[in-house]
């Protein structure tokens, strides 16, 4: 997860996925969460173009999801875990 500090979007985002995910994938999901203000450089070799980001690496395809991930059912659907 890319966030951008603690600005209010990226609060949102990382509350968003981390209930999300507890609630659906309990013990058997990593989470990253990495500030592209300390960390610049994997945000340029990402080639990040918004923020807050959610990129899900496993199981393939790799997806991008980009915002709040406040709508719950396209995140859910984005990591595979509804169609």
């Amino acid at each position: 997860m890319f966030i951008t500090g603690a600005t209010p979007n990226s609060v949102r985002a990382l509350t968003n996925i981390k209930k999300i995910c507890e609630e659906n994938l309990r013990g058997r999901y990593s989470l990253e969460i990495i500030d592209v203000y300390k960390q610049e450089e994997i945000a340029e070799r990402e080639q990040l173009v918004a923020l807050p980001l959610l990129i899900k690496e496993a199981p393939l395809p790799k997806k991008r999801m980009i915002g709040d991930l406040s709508d719950t059912q396209k995140v859910l659907t984005g990591l595979g875990l509804i169609q």
